[in-house]
């Protein structure tokens, strides 16, 4: 369910505003639509699991508070990562 480092580091140098950035927004938003995905995934064969239903949730959440937060700064810097990500909105 949770996302291999490789994947993380990838995901970190394709995100990043500038080099060593692993906390921007756009990075943070990376990796929490990558775990998500995988979790999306996971539910499709554990209909009953609730408690890792609890934690996507939270997860969604989190995500769209950074979105808002981005959009609110850059508008246009909100659009590219959404279309680059794939999100619907």
């Amino acid at each position: 369910m949770s996302i291999t480092a490789e994947r993380k580091h990838a995901l970190i140098t394709e995100y990043a505003t500038k080099e060593g950035d692993t906390g921007s927004p756009d990075v943070q938003i990376a990796i929490l639509t990558e775990r998500i995905t995988n979790l999306t995934e996971h539910f499709k064969g554990h209909k009953k699991d609730n408690h890792s239903r609890r934690g996507l949730l939270k997860m969604v959440s989190l995500r769209r508070s950074l979105l808002d937060y981005v959009k609110s700064k850059d508008e246009a810097r909100y659009r590219n990562l959404i279309g680059r990500l794939g999100i619907r909105r």
